[in-house]
């Protein structure tokens, strides 16, 4: 029986006493926290549950240093243990940025063989061209509520309303938060009914459950103080837009909106990723631009999603969110003999300190860039990662493009991704 870190000694006839309460059906597993009065307890209580009635071995999911006490409440709800995913490193990765100057070692945590490697030579190719250069466009995390008024001629009242006293309604969302602020209400109108898009700064956090409550505030003010009927129908109206995909936040960002670009010497080209300039560039518009536009896709790239979530779940990002924040462009241009590259990401939804970020492997890969809790001053350690994650896509972009250009894709997935060569990597 594998106890969790912080897991008190079990108390044998306490515990068969609560798992028959459980199997007789007089007692819920959501109780357990508070029948036991431990977390980490509640825990080992809902697993031996889980394995008895269902004949299951839970001892993998049973190892881990997570300490409960802490997490439930916040992280997690009838928690029975933790699982595990490989996490490889990337590296050292050259980013020229605003907020992020040097060289990264960028952790992924990933199932899908080839990933790492594939992402890596990417980064080599990037590193040797001058690193990728990265530029933060816009800041600020969106909450939508979705206000309801009698008629078009109320709406269109309550929209100069609301841009007449936006002070107003900033003092409001700053009752609710010390790190947040309102920074502009985006209107839209259909029908009778209002959605006003806030935008907030949110320092290093990602910020999502900041504007959440802090909108919730300012519908309160807009509800107590508006001049006529309106009523909060929701306090999200779906265009936020917060896990879905759409076109919205990729026209006028969420999160951060970053830009990362570089440009490959010919010898790069040839040498690393093994193609030239121009099959990599015909790859690039053929599929990342027509094949995706001949599928109405909402993203024109190759496998931004790859990186993203890999980065997501090193870190401790809100993983549904990988939906929108691997919405995105690549770009390329012939320049000379050269390459020019780019990605860009609208809706790139990160942040370093709430959430799972405060896990304590998330926490370290967080450190190992250089990016772990708040910045000084606030907000330069979320524009930071936002850099790094940035230059680590456009990587991965490149060296799969150049990958099918050579005809290297297959032979890449069956050296690694079934388990084969174990010397590919280092091919690579």
């Amino acid at each position: 029986m594998t106890r969790e870190r912080g897991e008190p000694a079990p108390q044998p006839q306490r515990l068969e006493e609560v798992l028959e309460k459980l199997d007789k059906g007089e007692l819920s597993i959501s109780r357990l926290d508070r029948v036991l009065g431990n977390s980490n307890l509640a825990a080992l209580a809902r697993r031996l549950y889980l394995e008895r009635r269902l004949g299951v071995n839970l001892s993998s999911i049973a190892s881990t240093i997570l300490d409960f006490e802490e997490l439930v409440g916040r992280n997690i709800e009838n928690p029975i243990g933790a699982v595990q995913i490989p996490v490889g490193v990337v590296g050292p990765l050259r980013v020229e940025g605003v907020y992020a100057k040097g060289d990264f070692y960028v952790p992924l945590a990933t199932t899908e063989g080839a990933l790492v490697a594939s992402v890596n030579r990417g980064v080599k190719a990037v590193t040797l061209s001058g690193g990728a250069r990265v530029r933060v466009i816009r800041d600020g995390m969106a909450r939508a509520p979705l206000l309801w008024t009698p008629s078009v001629e109320e709406a269109v009242r309550l929209v100069e309303w609301v841009r007449e006293n936006e002070e107003r309604l900033r003092e409001a969302a700053g009752r609710k938060t010390r790190h947040g602020r309102l920074v502009e209400v985006q209107p839209f109108i259909v029908g009778n009914l209002v959605w006003l898009r806030m935008v907030y700064k949110t320092g290093d956090a990602m910020g999502m459950n900041m504007a959440t409550i802090a909108s919730d505030e300012v519908c309160r003010e807009i509800e107590g103080s508006y001049p006529g009927r309106v009523e909060c129908v929701a306090l999200s109206g779906n265009m936020c837009v917060d896990k879905k995909p759409n076109c919205l936040n990729k026209i006028l960002g969420r999160g951060k909106y970053v830009v990362a670009e570089a440009l490959i010497p010919r010898r790069v080209a040839l040498e690393v990723l093994k193609a030239p300039p121009e099959a990599i560039h015909y790859v690039n518009i053929s599929k990342n631009l027509l094949g995706s536009a001949a599928a109405c896709s909402l993203s024109f790239n190759a496998h931004i999603a790859n990186i993203v979530a890999a980065i997501f779940l090193a870190t401790g990002q809100d993983a549904a969110q990988v939906v929108e924040s691997s919405m995105g462009y690549t770009w390329t241009e012939l320049r000379g003999g050269d390459l020019y590259v780019s990605v860009t990401l609208p809706s790139l939804e990160v942040g370093t300190v709430g959430g799972g970020t405060r896990l304590p492997t998330q926490r370290e890969a967080l450190s190992l860039m250089g990016v772990a809790g708040g910045g000084d001053p606030p907000g330069l350690n979320a524009l930071k990662f936002a850099e790094i994650v940035a230059a680590t896509v456009l990587a991965g972009e490149l060296n799969l493009i150049a990958a099918l250009a050579a005809g290297h894709l297959a032979r890449a997935h069956e050296a690694l991704g079934r388990g084969g060569a174990r010397d590919a990597q280092g091919r690579a």
